[in-house]
């Protein structure tokens, strides 16, 4: 009985233009033409990974997870119940307007609604990206990653490791709490930043190659105040990301080279040396806002000569050397 991916998002916003220019032409998405007053994109062979909804707010409007059986629905809905929360069955019209068989719904401790879903619908139609990729690194490792922030990190935690048996990867303390969760081998399909505030933080999305989050970075900064973060690489996953402003507020990370974790081995464990090796410059903070103390959390890190591990199989240089002999 478990959570195996990060199925979908839903974004609660009227910007519709504003999200069709940023999910296909800088994210590199597939916008599907659908009737009503909504947006839907696609990554690879679902139908549907990203879903505008057309209404005002530009908020968060629900996660969809993914279950492995269509009996993991009744497992999670009565351990929900147990647990005094409201769980509901989704309809067969909103099954349908999600591309699955199956769902259930509900709300976290925050408000944040989640879905548990059942068989998304695979489509034999090509996927065809916005702007020229190689592919986003979705299959069994889902979607992404989505980053809430959270007012009290000890109500959300035994919500999502406890009952949605949400594994933890790792986690930080300082300078406030951040929790990072995996559901399969990506190091981290979920993480809640205990930033006292309520919303979402970010998602993620991941390349099959750097240099289509290079040329996402060229083409991102063409936009006036568009970079949140500067390009640069997470010490807890390797990915080598930068993050930019959705037309919603919230930060997009864009990422190659995240790290897959041996789920069955893994044993979490605090984090002290900050979250990057080096860059991810924090644009969007004031210098005595915690901008500073990031920096220098990176150069010590930098001093002390950390670094992810070297890249032995580079598809790249693999290539190149074969060919050679």
């Amino acid at each position: 009985m478990a959570i195996c991916a990060l199925g979908y998002l839903g974004i609660g916003s009227d910007k519709l233009d504003d999200w069709a220019s940023f999910a296909s032409h800088i994210l590199g998405m597939q916008k599907v033409d659908r009737a009503g007053h909504s947006l839907s994109f696609r990554m690879d062979d679902r139908e549907q990974r990203l879903h505008i909804s057309g209404e005002k707010g530009d908020t968060l409007a629900f996660i969809g997870w993914e279950v492995e059986s269509v009996d993991d629905l009744t497992f999670f809905a009565a351990k929900l119940d147990a647990a005094g929360y409201q769980v509901n069955l989704g309809t067969q019209e909103l099954a349908d307007r999600r591309f699955v068989d199956a769902l259930i719904w509900f709300f976290d401790p925050m408000g944040n609604r989640v879905e548990l879903v059942f068989k998304p619908a695979i489509t034999s139609d090509p996927f065809i990206p916005g702007r020229p990729i190689d592919g986003f690194n979705t299959g069994p490792l889902g979607m992404g990653h989505a980053v809430l922030h959270v007012e009290n990190i000890e109500v959300m935690l035994p919500f999502y490791r406890d009952l949605l048996g949400f594994n933890v990867s790792d986690y930080g303390l300082s300078p406030y709490g951040m929790y990072f969760f995996h559901v399969n081998g990506r190091h981290h399909s979920f993480a809640m930043i205990g930033s006292g505030q309520v919303g979402f933080h970010h998602f993620m999305v991941e390349y099959q190659n750097l240099d289509d989050v290079g040329q996402g970075y060229d083409l991102a900064q063409l936009r006036e105040d568009s970079i949140a973060y500067t390009l640069g690489r997470h010490t807890n996953d390797y990915m080598t990301s930068y993050y930019g402003y959705s037309p919603s507020g919230f930060f997009v990370e864009s990422g190659w080279g995240g790290r897959v974790i041996d789920t069955s081995t893994w044993k979490p464990h605090e984090t002290t040396v900050g979250p990057s090796f080096w860059g991810h410059e924090r644009l969007y903070l004031p210098e005595d806002g915690g901008r500073k103390r990031l920096r220098d959390m990176r150069l010590q890190a930098a001093a002390e000569g950390l670094r992810a591990p070297p890249i032995i199989d580079c598809p790249w240089l693999y290539n190149k050397l074969t060919s050679q002999r």
